[in-house]
């Protein structure tokens, strides 16, 4: 007896899909004046977090780009529709980052040897318009980014952009009361060692979540334990808990339940049971009386009890 319940809650992807592109457009916006200041002043720190700055822009238009996918219903062909959009965004994300901040340490390491003249006082004013910037946007994403992995990672590019924005104030601020050039190399070499730290979690997150692992938070076999001790559950097999997309979790699992009572009501109350406890809003329970599904036969998996 195959049985599926998932509760009607809300999902917030129009308020997301607001704030992804409220954010895209700021930091375009600031993008294009970094950008449009360094050929003026032919500062190569300005034109180079520029380019830095437009491979963020990209990051955060795939995870605007995946808020608006999540928002597409369901079709016979996709049957989850396209929240999976939302897994897979952090994860071009974090190679995103992780490719820039080495892109970042090789250019200020290629720096070192001969640190080029720069116009400090440009560089502290534009670089103090992009704190403010991309802590206003970071604001934007405050909401929910600590348990949604496209939100998460929109944060750490724009608390990312913020630091390196602070350590050019900074190094700016260095040149123009020292003299002392090689602050820059030696400013980008830090920020791209905290960016790469920083991303790390976020990559290996995004990377299990879209490889279908149990998400973070939850563990296997307390979910296990807590299905077995409901009434007239024997035994529990083929558990499977997967990320369905931002905010949801999905559950199937096969249940041996031999009583003849109500298995609606008792389905009903397990996955109220789920999401309260858990946080699993999408399970799919299957009762069995006992015995084995001929599927059983050739299924043979190691994860079967």
């Amino acid at each position: 007896m195959g049985h599926s319940h998932h509760g009607h809650h809300g999902h917030a992807h129009g308020s997301a899909t607001r704030a992804f592109a409220a954010v895209t457009l700021i930091n375009l916006a600031y993008t294009a004046l970094e950008a449009g200041y360094g050929f003026w002043t032919n500062s190569l720190a300005l034109l180079s977090d520029a380019l830095h700055n437009l491979g963020d822009v990209l990051g955060l238009g795939l995870a605007w780009g995946a808020a608006v996918l999540a928002k597409r219903q369901p079709t016979p062909r996709h049957t989850y529709g396209w929240r999976r959009a939302t897994l897979l965004s952090p994860l071009a994300n974090a190679i995103l980052l992780m490719v820039f901040s080495g892109a970042l340490g090789w250019e200020a390491i290629r720096r070192f040897s001969a640190p080029p003249s720069i116009p400090a006082l440009p560089v502290i004013v534009v670089a103090a318009i992009g704190i403010a910037v991309n802590l206003g946007a970071a604001w934007l994403m405050r909401d929910g980014h600590s348990h949604d992995l496209n939100k998460r990672g929109a944060f750490l590019h724009l608390m990312a952009d913020a630091a390196v924005s602070l350590a050019a104030v900074l190094a700016g601020a260095g040149m123009l009361a020292f003299g002392w050039s090689w602050l820059d190399p030696l400013t980008a070499v830090l920020v791209g060692v905290v960016i790469a730290v920083g991303t790390f979690g976020l990559l290996r997150d995004s990377f299990n979540a879209a490889m279908d692992a149990v998400p973070g938070g939850l563990d296997h076999a307390e979910v296990e334990a807590f299905l077995v001790a409901q009434p007239g559950v024997q035994t529990v097999h083929h558990l499977h808990i997967w990320p369905l997309g931002a905010g949801e979790i999905a559950l199937t699992a096969h249940l041996i339940r031999p009583s003849t009572d109500d298995h609606d009501s008792f389905i009903d109350a397990a996955t109220r049971a789920l999401e309260q406890r858990f946080g699993i809003n999408h399970p799919t329970l299957q009762i069995e009386h006992g015995g084995h599904c001929a599927h059983d036969l050739h299924d043979a998996a190691p994860h079967a009890h």
